[in-house]
């Protein structure tokens, strides 16, 4: 009897690149209208354009569908403002989070087609629980990379995806979250995880995060971009894996001074599996435009 070896494709070098907040709602962000929606992403050059990945976290449907919850923002993103992110260099964008239902069932889920067709994966909801933990799977220079999105900030209970029930992947349960990752690690060499965590205005990781974080690493995961704060947190090393904490606002209003710095966290994954990673600085110069704080990007000196 013969043997069939297959033969994978050599690995190259990887730069993967992660944002918090994304906001496309032409009504939060007028500038936006004023100016179009490459000026969301023009502050950062061809960074993402020219890279191996990038992920963001979108705060908000994506849908002309539905109408307003009752609660004290409500967002929405312009269906139009998704291929120009796409074009920008966006591959996947995180869903779970406290914005993503705010029209209702009908637009978190019309949010998944509006993205879709405009070649940008979504991660971290769906149609029912399976569906919302589900990773975005993407094959870049001999990797094949899983890409999974948790929310941990919870409007109510109904946010959440059941069996049975659309809904957002639960990022506050340490069982579920290291499931998810543990499957997906089973069918990918890298496990990128976008979570939505943390306390509104903190600027270092909640312990429960940092234990969530462990617990995903353990299970598996290789990067973790974290959102919701609006302020930059620290990039550290969990179990030798990036965890960027808190990667505040990115495409926002510029509110205040300390919500407008911001960073891409940048990480670096060699052939061989070796990693580095980075934060690189940036500020909200004027709404709706991020922008890289040094040209050409380089890493702080104390970058991880």
């Amino acid at each position: 009897s013969s043997t069939t070896t297959s033969t994978r494709p050599s690995r190259g070098r990887l730069v993967i690149h992660g944002t918090g907040d994304v906001s496309l709602d032409p009504d939060y962000i007028p500038s936006l209208v004023e100016h179009g929606y490459e000026f969301a992403w023009s502050g950062v050059g061809d960074l993402f354009a020219s890279d191996s990945l990038t992920v963001v976290n979108l705060e908000c449907p994506v849908s002309t569908n539905g109408s307003p919850l009752q609660k004290e923002f409500t967002f929405r993103c312009d269906p139009a403002a998704m291929p120009v992110m796409a074009a920008a260099g966006v591959e996947v964008a995180n869903l779970a989070n406290n914005h993503s239902r705010d029209y209702g069932v009908e637009a978190m889920l019309d949010s998944l087609e509006h993205l879709r067709a405009a070649g940008v994966q979504p991660v971290g909801v769906g149609v029912d629980a399976r569906a919302a933990h589900q990773p975005a799977i993407l094959e870049v220079d001999g990797w094949r990379i899983a890409v999974l999105g948790f929310g941990g900030v919870v409007p109510s209970h109904d946010w959440l995806a059941r069996p049975d029930h659309p809904g957002m992947a639960d990022g506050d349960d340490l069982d579920s979250m290291a499931a998810a990752v543990a499957a997906a690690a089973g069918v990918a060499d890298l496990v990128v995880v976008s979570v939505h965590w943390g306390v509104e205005l903190g600027t270092e990781p909640d312990p429960g995060d940092v234990e969530r974080a462990r617990a995903m690493v353990a299970a598996g995961a290789d990067i973790i971009f974290g959102h919701h704060s609006h302020r930059l947190n620290p990039l550290t090393l969990v179990d030798g894996k990036p965890v960027a904490w808190g990667l505040g606002n990115f495409v926002w209003p510029r509110l205040s001074e300390a919500g407008a710095r911001t960073a891409v966290a940048q990480v670096v994954v060699e052939p061989d599996g070796s990693m580095s990673a980075c934060l690189l600085p940036a500020e909200i110069v004027e709404s709706g435009h991020p922008r890289l704080t040094s040209a050409p990007p380089v890493c702080p000196d104390d970058g991880t």
